[in-house]
């Protein structure tokens, strides 16, 4: 056992050294576990009740694990975290100002969301401590966790993996697809690293077709690294962007694959561009590991959809569009940042052709109250009716008009189903 130790020691001194080096000690890891067996990662895979309630009250708990106010962190939170009062003028008008600057990022994104909704898990009904019910685990500990208010999922930070639990494993993404999530900088993480890992239809776990790596490294001057690398059929290569993270911001994660380019974006801000993955991924997973239990990482609201058919398109052989591209804080009518690259492609759809008229029609899911969903979806089409005539789109072209939950095209009993429910129409007048 004490060679075992030694072994996994100076693994983790290697990685130490670079960020390319994430990939050879999460192999080292599984190499360790079916060899030996250990009872770390017997430990892991088996928390007690007890070891998970301390993990989310020290981790998580909504008195000592807040955001520090930054603008990425209030623009990804939930309404709690968004709503919270004390703050002194000056804290509002930087975090006013932090706001727009990232909304003014989004609107030079050019990432548009799928129209199919295949997969989408808001962990609204899930129980804290437990294993997140639409993800299966391959590896490790997960369960749901609360930051700030809102249900989240706390991936052990020494070696945990997982991936969305789906009717046709490893054959769900297709050749055009996007996926969305918000991730945590943790404030104290500690050395660590956190994957998304792509993989093809007939790929094994780990050998991936492209990956995002999250690489909690930390520089010299105490700074932390976010970078990236990728994978084809050809074999190992490596694309490095640096980014330098704010601890306890949340930050938004898009990926959008067609045919064979792929993008990824943080914040708006696309970070990847690559024009030739050789072959189309068929399924995905999140790892975190090379820190330690306690170190934990936190991702929630992800989503998958597949499709991205050009609005105009869709406009003139349905006389409508659904978008699901605009997205609100919970409970309120205030459209999120992440909004603004499907805002510009309607102004611009609406500039080259001067005779369009649109009634933009909220719809929400059968979640709460009636009356109030119907409140809720007139005040969201009248915040998305003011933006786009606050950037040049007449008023006499526009009219607002909620329709609440009247009018579901899927089933409210599953969270695809109020996923697609959720939606904004723009219908031809």
């Amino acid at each position: 056992m004490s060679k075992i130790r030694l072994l996994f020691t100076a693994a983790l001194l290697l990685l130490l050294c670079t960020a390319a080096q994430a990939q050879f000690g999460k192999l080292l890891g599984k190499s360790i576990e079916d060899a030996a067996k250990n009872a770390t990662v017997r430990k892991a895979q088996q928390k007690t009740d007890e070891a998970v309630s301390k993990t989310i009250d020290k981790a998580t708990d909504t008195k000592t694990y807040k955001g520090d106010g930054k603008g990425n962190s209030n623009s990804n939170s939930s309404n709690e975290e968004s709503n919270q009062s004390g703050d002194d003028e000056a804290t509002v008008q930087t975090t006013q100002k932090d706001a727009k600057s990232l909304e003014m990022a989004y609107a030079k994104s050019d990432f548009v969301p799928g129209d199919e909704i295949i997969f989408d898990d808001n962990m609204n009904n899930e129980q804290l401590g437990e294993f997140p019910s639409q993800w299966d685990l391959h590896r490790g500990n997960a369960e749901i966790a609360s930051v700030n208010g809102k249900k989240v999922i706390l991936m052990d930070g020494k070696d945990s993996w997982i991936e969305p639990l789906m009717k046709t494993p490893k054959n769900y993404l297709g050749d055009v697809f996007t996926m969305e999530f918000d991730f945590l900088q943790p404030k104290d993480d500690g050395y660590g690293s956190w994957e998304l890992d792509f993989m093809g239809p007939n790929d094994q776990l780990d050998h991936d077709v492209f990956t995002i790596t999250w690489y909690n490294s930390e520089n010299s001057n105490g700074s932390k690294d976010i970078d990236y690398g990728w994978t084809n059929s050809s074999g190992r290569g490596n694309g490095v962007t640096t980014i330098k993270p704010t601890l306890g911001d949340w930050y938004h994660v898009a990926v959008s694959f067609n045919k064979r380019a792929l993008k990824v974006y943080i914040n708006g801000v696309r970070i990847a561009n690559v024009p030739n993955v050789s072959y189309a991924p068929g399924w995905v997973t999140f790892w975190s590991g090379h820190g330690s239990t306690g170190k934990d990482n936190f991702v929630k609201d992800v989503r998958i959809a597949k499709g991205a058919v050009p609005l105009y398109d869709r406009m003139m052989s349905d006389g409508k569009f659904i978008t699901y591209g605009i997205t609100f804080d919970v409970g309120k009518s205030t459209i999120k940042p992440e909004s603004m690259a499907e805002i510009n492609r309607i102004v611009q759809l609406m500039k080259d052709n001067p005779d369009v008229k649109f009634s933009i029609e909220g719809h929400t899911d059968s979640t709460g109250n009636a009356t109030s969903n119907q409140t809720l979806s007139e005040a969201r089409s009248k915040a998305i009716m003011d933006k786009l005539v606050e950037l040049g789109i007449a008023a006499n072209r526009l009219k607002a008009v909620g329709k609440g939950q009247t009018s579901p095209i899927a089933d409210n009993s599953t969270d695809e189903g109020k996923a697609k429910n959720r939606r904004v129409e723009f219908v031809k007048i």
